[in-house]
Parts: C-alpha cells; sequence; structure tokens
C-alpha cells in the first residue's frame, strides 16, 4: 500500500522538476523579458525573431534595443538590415544614434550610408556631431623662411566641419595639417622680407584656403587663423657665414698647394744646381789629367805652362784689384 502511494508522487515531482528546468532553458534560451520590452514600446518583433538571432548567434539586445530607440524617434529600420550589420562586424548602437541625430541636425544621412560609414572604421556619430558642431584642429609650429633669409615660426587653428559624403574613402585630420603647413611653408617663402608677413599674416589664410585643401580628405575646411608667429634664427646670414668659411678654406687650401708646388720648384732647381756643379767640378778635375796627356803627347810645352799660368795669374790680380771700386760703384 506505501509502495504503491509513493511511486505516484515521485513521478509528480520528477515531472515538476522536468518542467521548471524546461522553464529555466527556454527563458534562458529565449530573451522573454526583451520581447516584453519590445512589445511595451510598440516594436513588432515575434519571439521567433528573438529564437533566430539566437539560432543566428546575434545578440539580441544589440539588435531590439537600438531597434526601440530608432522607433521612438520615428526612423523606419528593417530588422533585418540591423542584423546584417551586426553580423558584418559594425556597432549597430552608433549607427541608430547617429541617424537620429542627423534626423534631429536635419541632415539627409541613410542607413546604407552611416552603415558603410561605421564598417569604414570611422566614429559615424562623431562626424554627424562634428557636421554640427565643427571642430578646431591645430597645427604643430612651422618653420619657414622668408626671400632675406629670416625664419619664421607659425601655429595654425584649423576649424573643419565633416563631409559625411567624403567620409569613406577620404583623408584624415593628418592630410589636413600636412597640407596646411605646406601652405605656410609657401606663403612665407614667397615673401620679400619676414616684415611682410609680421604685418599682414591674414596673407597665409587667404592664400591656403585659396588652394582648396580639403579637396579628397572627409572635412570641409571652414577657417584658418593664425594662432601664433614668431621671428626665429638668421638663416640667411648664418649660410652666408658658412659659405664664407668654406671659401676661406678653399683659398687656405689652394694657397697650400700653391706654396707646396713652389717648394718642389725650388728642391727641382737645387738639385739641378747641385748636378751642374757635380759635373763642373767632375771636368775640373779631368784638366790636369788632359794637360798631361796633352804634355806626354807633344800637345803642350812647357812654355805655354807657363803662359797659361801667368793669364790665369794677371787675370786673378786684376779681379782682386777691381773689387773693391766695383763694389763702390755699385754703392754709388
Amino acid at each position: 500500500m506505501f509502495a504503491a502511494v509513493s511511486i505516484p508522487g515521485l513521478s509528480v515531482l520528477i515531472l515538476i522538476v522536468l518542467i521548471v528546468v524546461f522553464l529555466l532553458i527556454l527563458f534562458g534560451f529565449v530573451p522573454v523579458g526583451l520581447w516584453i520590452s519590445a512589445q511595451a514600446a510598440g516594436v513588432k518583433v515575434s519571439i521567433f525573431d528573438l529564437i533566430g538571432m539566437r539560432l543566428r548567434r546575434v545578440a539580441p539586445d544589440k539588435i531590439v534595443n537600438p531597434l526601440i530607440k530608432a522607433e521612438k524617434a520615428g526612423l523606419i529600420t528593417p530588422v533585418s538590415k540591423l542584423e546584417a550589420h551586426y553580423l558584418a562586424g559594425g556597432n549597430v548602437d552608433r549607427v541608430i544614434n547617429a541617424l537620429i541625430a542627423a534626423e534631429r541636425a536635419n541632415i539627409p544621412l541613410s542607413f546604407e550610408r552611416a552603415a558603410a560609414i561605421d564598417l569604414a572604421g570611422r566614429d559615424v556619430l562623431n562626424a554627424v556631431q562634428m557636421s554640427v558642431n565643427p571642430k578646431v584642429i591645430e597645427t604643430p609650429v612651422v618653420a619657414a623662411m622668408a626671400i632675406n633669409g629670416i625664419e619664421l615660426k607659425a601655429k595654425a587653428k584649423v576649424t573643419v566641419r565633416a563631409n559625411i559624403d567624403r567620409l569613406v574613402g577620404g583623408a584624415g585630420e593628418e592630410t589636413i595639417i600636412a597640407r596646411v603647413g605646406e601652405g605656410i611653408v609657401t606663403t612665407v617663402g614667397s615673401s620679400n622680407t619676414h616684415k611682410e608677413v609680421l604685418e599682414n599674416p591674414d596673407r597665409i589664410s587667404k592664400t591656403v584656403l585659396s588652394k582648396g585643401l580639403d579637396a579628397g580628405t572627409a572635412f570641409e575646411i571652414l577657417s584658418i587663423d593664425i594662432a601664433d608667429i614668431d621671428v626665429g634664427r638668421n638663416i640667411g646670414a648664418e649660410l652666408q657665414t658658412d659659405q664664407a668659411e668654406a671659401d676661406k678654406r678653399i683659398a687656405q687650401a689652394k694657397a697650400e698647394e700653391r706654396r707646396a708646388m713652389a717648394v718642389a720648384r725650388e728642391q727641382e732647381m737645387l738639385a739641378a744646381v747641385q748636378e751642374m756643379r757635380a759635373k763642373v767640378v767632375e771636368a775640373e778635375a779631368e784638366v790636369p789629367l788632359a794637360m798631361a796627356e796633352a804634355f806626354r803627347n807633344g800637345n803642350l810645352g812647357v812654355m805655354d805652362y807657363y803662359n797659361m799660368m801667368n793669364v790665369i795669374s794677371d787675370t786673378k790680380m786684376r779681379e782682386s784689384i777691381a773689387g773693391p771700386a766695383a763694389q763702390n760703384n755699385d754703392k754709388k
């Protein structure tokens, strides 16, 4: 009797446990609370749509919550497009916020365009906000030299507004900064003196704006203002000084080369004189030999030799007598 009563009670208990487990699994897999929130907000999402999101590995809250915001803002956005953007790796919530901000600011922006901007890696919400509230980009200090050789250091503030149509494929802030810096260098470099730039710094702004530097970028330049401009080094004078120093070194090198050549020529002349002296000594050494040979051959007699010696002695005596007189005449 006891066993017959306990078996049905155990079966009911097991059934209740199974029902509770099934409900827990069901409510854990199916976001019923999210479905209730959608129904309360007037968003037409069925429970089967939420189950399908689970099966497609889509987080239902990443779709339903942005969909509720879009519905409240009066935007019509199909659930399938939101799921497709989520599966592509996009940020659905940011795209919906950008669409709401664009609609409030009366900026034409479609979901496809916003999704493309988001998938391109740009912050579409920030772009919409920048279209309403322009951003100021401050350039680093740009150094440029005028024609007179004086260096100027300028810093500019560029006011830009995002261009929604060029966000995909358009260049970023770095390109704007580089082009503005190039315009500053060009304007200062074409000025005759640095005083012209200091007196009219707006020349830089006008010249840079006239070049259309925002072409091909994701921004539209509204204004360029010179925030600061300072006088730097006198590069022209430094270059002239360096040139003079280089010319001096070249002249010194050439003078040293000429001196070395003169010394070489002097050494060559000394060597030639020494060679000539050696030949004279050699010739003088052969004279006694030649005279002795002449004596042996009978070509020179004793009287001839004495006559020659007398002539040599007379010549030396006359030179010694005429020497002091010639020196006195030279002094007079």
